[in-house]
Order: structure tokens, then sequence, then C-alpha cells
């Protein structure tokens, strides 16, 4: 059985992800300021709900697959924590060169929280079903529309910050297990 080196998965994974990311600010700047909160939440529980679809029918009319859109759940999940820290905008605020430093400090956050999460459970996301990423990917996505529906404020469950997290982790574990199928 070959031996694993999950931070290294984990980071060629977010690599292709900033890739995509940083292309994509060429062609749009940072037009995702605009997007609230809820917009884009939305945007992260269509994606998720095409996940699901997709592992359910087996059939994409699209053309397109499972692992792209565990990619763009892992940058909408990113753009989700910029905006939580930044707020949004009326306009584009931010440069491209902004932008990637933003996207680079948060997928550090989630490279630390990711080591330390998988030292504590053992690495079980590996024997996991890449189908309960999703549903918990969901799950997670319902949590945070009730946080959002309750202005944020909670009693005693992690914050919407920490939900994306888990999103974005889920969803790079997603794209680990994917690409190795291949």
């Amino acid at each position: 059985m070959a031996k694993h080196n999950t931070t290294e998965e984990f980071k060629a994974a977010m690599k292709s992800c900033r890739d995509i990311f940083q292309k994509k600010l060429y062609d749009y700047k940072p037009s995702w300021r605009m997007l609230r909160p809820a917009s884009l939440t939305d945007q992260l529980f269509i994606k998720a709900k095409r996940i699901r679809t997709l592992e359910v029918t087996g059939e994409s009319l699209v053309g397109e697959g499972i692992l792209p859109e565990f990619m763009a759940l892992i940058n909408y999940g990113i753009i989700g924590l910029i905006q939580l820290e930044k707020g949004y905008a009326d306009k584009v605020d931010i440069s491209n060169d902004e932008a990637m430093a933003l996207y680079d400090e948060y997928a550090g956050k989630c490279v630390d929280l990711m080591l330390k999460k998988n030292h504590d459970y053992g690495e079980a996301w590996r024997d996991m079903r890449v189908s309960s990423y999703t549903d918990l990917i969901l799950t997670k996505l319902e949590r945070i529309k009730e946080i959002e529906d309750k202005n944020g404020v909670t009693t005693v469950s992690e914050g919407i910050d920490s939900n994306y997290m888990d999103i974005i982790n889920y969803s790079v574990f997603g794209v680990i297990q994917l690409s190795g199928e291949k």
C-alpha cells in the first residue's frame, strides 16, 4: 500500500484551484466582491447540489464532471472567507494582486486547520466515500443558511467561517480522492 503525504496532496489540490482562481481574476477581476453572504451561500449550494445530482444520476448534460465542481467549492469557499472579513462591495474595490494575497492567506489557514484535524481524526477521510463529502458539504450549507437567517448569532455552534473552512477541506479531500482515481 502506497504511503500518502496528505500535506503535499492537499497543497497540490489547493495549487490547482489557485491557478484557476488566478486565471478567472484575469478574465473577470474580483467581481465576486459584489456578492452578499446569502448569494455566496446560494452559489456554493448550487455547486454542491450539482455534485449530488451527478453522483445520483451519473449523467452530465453539460459535459463537466464532479472534480471541477469540488474545485469551484474550494474557490467559492475561500471567496466566502474573504467576504466575511471585508464585507461585500458595490463595485470591484481590490486589485487582482490583493485578491491573490487574500486567497493565499485563507488557503494557508485551511491547510493549517486540515493538518490539525487530520492529526486528531487519523486520516479518516481516506476511508470515506466521496458522496459523503457532498452530503457533509450540503449539511454545512444548511447550517450556514440558518446562521445567516439569525444574523450570525449562534448559541453553541461554530460560526460561518468554520463552516466555510470545513466545506473547503471536504472539497479538497474530494479533489484528492477523485484525482487518485484517474
